[in-house]
């Protein structure tokens, strides 16, 4: 890998290290392009806070550290501005509104609640719901028509049980839609690095039967991880196993 889009910072409460430290192991392990994705702040109602993401102050300085950073290292390194951002059909509006008003370069979506958060299932919680399933693809077929999606991320993390049939005709839906808009599904080594349920064979099989394209997504929530080859290797005999094309991007797709 040359590329990786999807890095977090200790602002999301669940990962560790500095933003300089993750500069410098992505460039002492042969990254040209580091983009931070870090969960963004969302503007719910009644003050409501997901301890899973950073708060809404500590976006200027999420910003200014990172842009900082670009400007240090840029001799070595090209890096980019980002999110990683769940589609919630309440709150997105006035939320993107607010994050553009401070600038960034692109948005991975990726749907880690069925629905708008509050009350709502996470999307790693088993489940045979035929309702759930065809509401995350929904959510996520709106995603991609927002017109801010760089790429999906673990298009997979939805962990259904229900009926085999049901599911290829929902991630089919899910795929051929990505593949008409040119966005990118992810293979996310995280999964792969903490042995999770995902990435998800069966819904691999049918985005390389479509032919999707993908990108692989370190999901980085250490510096420490860069180094690590082996979930590398996996993704990408996973994606040959498919007939997926893996693509390295140079940069993202911005906003206009």
């Amino acid at each position: 890998m040359v590329v990786n889009y999807h890095t977090h910072t200790f602002r999301c409460n669940h990962a560790s290290g500095t933003d300089r430290e993750y500069v410098i192991s992505a460039i002492e392990n042969g990254i040209k392009v580091l983009g931070f994705s870090d969960h963004n702040p969302y503007l719910f109602d009644d003050g409501y806070y997901s301890k899973h993401r950073m708060k809404v102050d500590e976006t200027e300085n999420y910003i200014k550290s990172i842009s900082d950073l670009r400007e240090e290292f840029k001799k070595d390194i090209d890096i980019y501005i980002g999110y990683e951002m769940e589609y919630y059909p309440l709150y997105f509006g006035k939320t993107i509104e607010f994050l553009k008003t401070k600038g960034f370069d692109y948005i991975i979506f990726g749907q880690h609640f069925v629905g708008n958060e509050i009350g709502c299932r996470a999307s790693v919680t088993l489940s045979d719901s035929n309702g759930e399933l065809t509401e995350y693809v929904n959510i996520i077929v709106k995603a991609m028509n927002s017109g801010y999606a760089f790429y999906i991320a673990h298009p997979d993390i939805l962990n259904f049980s229900g009926d085999e049939d049901f599911y290829r005709m929902e991630v089919s839906r899910l795929c051929l839609e990505a593949k008409r808009l040119n966005i990118p599904l992810e293979i996310n080594l995280l999964g792969i690095r903490e042995g999770r349920f995902y990435p998800v064979d069966r819904f691999w099989k049918i985005a390389g039967e479509i032919g999707n394209q993908v990108i692989l997504g370190s999901d980085a929530h250490s510096p420490s991880v860069f180094s690590n080859k082996d979930d590398e290797i996996k993704a990408q005999k996973l994606a040959e196993k498919y007939k997926l094309e893996i693509i390295e991007p140079m940069k993202p797709q911005l906003i206009v």
